[in-house]
């Protein structure tokens, strides 16, 4: 009977964690991070960017990771905060860009 009571109430936990975690959750952004630091790791070792413009990237990247943890911290990721999120990223990106251009005469 306990070992009964004790199951149903751990499940009840798992799902109740599993639905926390299903409102924070915000894979689009997490892969776009994870290719933008290759990006840039790889674009400093085949030198089109200095280490310091890779330095300044990273820094950007930090940033957009404690906006993400600010905007998780309440246990949900509202519309407006996801918009904000994927308008940094795009930001981040558009930087990455210029810095791979930057030496590049037109």
């Amino acid at each position: 009977m306990k070992i009964t009571i004790f199951g149903g109430l751990l499940v009840a936990a798992l799902a109740i964690t599993s639905i926390a975690n299903a409102q924070t959750h915000i894979p689009h952004i997490n892969r776009v991070q994870k290719k933008q630091e290759h990006r840039i790791t790889m674009d400093v070792r085949h030198g089109k960017i200095s280490r310091m413009q890779a330095y300044h990237l990273r820094m950007e990247e930090r940033r957009l990771n404690k906006e993400k943890r600010m905007a998780m911290a309440d246990g949900r990721v509202t519309r407006g905060e996801r918009r904000h999120l994927r308008l940094e990223e795009r930001r981040i990106n558009h930087n990455i860009r210029r810095a791979e251009h930057r030496d590049r005469v037109s």
